[in-house]
């Protein structure tokens, strides 16, 4: 029932922040996604983030690309600026926006397809100039709304529904992201709230480019050859006058374990994703010791998660411009086209 509209009454004593706002504030509309689907977990990590930071949601401007990823800023802070772009491109007009209104925080959500494919271009460039945003990228792997082909992140020797194994080497983005210069990176699991919550606030709150991955399991896709109850096993056994799919409800994947442990989390499909908690003595603050430690766990087929890496003293994009304090966007014809003589002194400076 997902057009209904939510209601409107709250609860007299429902929790409240400094603001005066509920979490009811921070939601969006009912989600469309697939019930179960580890994307709705990240959604409620970001309500429930800007909840505990007083963040005013009209002053957020929340930005994604194409993928069932990209859907989700419709189902969180409704009350903020949106903006969904082409395929790939939601870095570049998160760019061009950022440096015209400083004032907003920008939060960029896109997947691992809109990401590490199309759009791995633009990932880099946004990570490498010092961006300030919080990017997220919700990765389970397959392509979605295509109806599940591998991704570019999917694990070397995966297999897909159909029993297809992966024979590329895949594309990890949080050690694109340590290499090309981002400033605070953190890897994490859409089941995992009590760690997930803390690592948003920390990069909404963070000056310059953060980056979060986010595994995030695909519910649909799990489907496999040789099931008399598969997809394409009745599809192929019936004479079927349109094409219609009908996806059962699952529960959503939820986990919680301690620093240094390693937890392993069985998915709907049966594959298991191993996870290592990073410890409490970890320094993140080495970004050629995150990226030996990422190769170490990669090679012992571990997934490692938490702060991986932040620069406390990181400067952005503005900064390096030299960009006035008023936003770009406020500034009128006056101040932006001084005239010849304000020219002919700049011309004059430079020579």
């Amino acid at each position: 029932m997902t057009y209904l509209a939510k209601p409107k009454l709250l609860r007299a004593d429902a929790p409240r922040n400094t603001l005066g706002y509920t979490r009811r504030d921070y939601e969006g509309a009912i989600s469309t996604l697939c019930a179960g689907c580890g994307h709705d977990s990240i959604s409620a990590a970001v309500v429930q983030a800007c909840f505990d930071l007083d963040i005013e949601p009209h002053k957020v401007a929340k930005l994604s690309g194409i993928g069932c990823s990209s859907k989700t800023p419709d189902y969180f802070l409704g009350a903020s600026h949106g903006f969904n772009t082409t395929h790939g491109r939601m870095p570049s007009v998160l760019t061009g926006a950022a440096l015209a209104n400083r004032d907003l925080t920008y939060l960029g959500v896109s997947g691992d397809g809109d990401s590490a494919s199309i759009g791995i271009g633009q990932f880099a460039h946004a990570m490498r100039r010092g961006v300030n945003m919080t990017y997220i990228v919700e990765n389970n792997g397959v392509y979605g709304l295509t109806k599940g082909q591998f991704s570019a992140t999917a694990d070397k020797g995966s297999k897909n529904k159909r029993g297809v194994v992966n024979n590329d080497t895949p594309i990890d983005l949080v050690a694109l992201a340590l290499q090309l210069g981002a400033s605070y990176v953190a890897r994490s699991f859409s089941g995992d709230k009590e760690q997930l919550i803390p690592l948003i606030k920390g990069a909404l709150r963070h000056r310059g480019p953060a980056f979060i991955d986010v595994i995030s399991p695909c519910v649909t896709f799990n489907n496999h050859a040789g099931s008399t109850k598969s997809y394409d096993y009745v599809r192929e056994h019936n004479e079927a006058v349109n094409r219609l799919d009908f996806i059962l409800p699952r529960d959503q994947i939820n986990t919680a374990y301690p620093p240094g442990s390693l937890r392993r989390v069985v998915q709907h499909d049966g594959s298991i994703l191993h996870l290592r908690k990073l410890a409490t003595d970890y320094d993140p603050s080495d970004r050629v010791g995150a990226m030996n430690h990422l190769q170490e766990r990669h090679a012992l087929g571990e997934i490692v998660t938490g702060l991986l890496y932040v620069d406390s003293s990181a400067e952005e994009l503005h900064r390096y411009l030299n960009t006035v304090e008023k936003p770009l966007n406020q500034l009128r014809d006056a101040y932006l086209c001084p005239g010849s003589k304000a020219l002919e002194a700049l011309n004059a400076s430079l020579r």
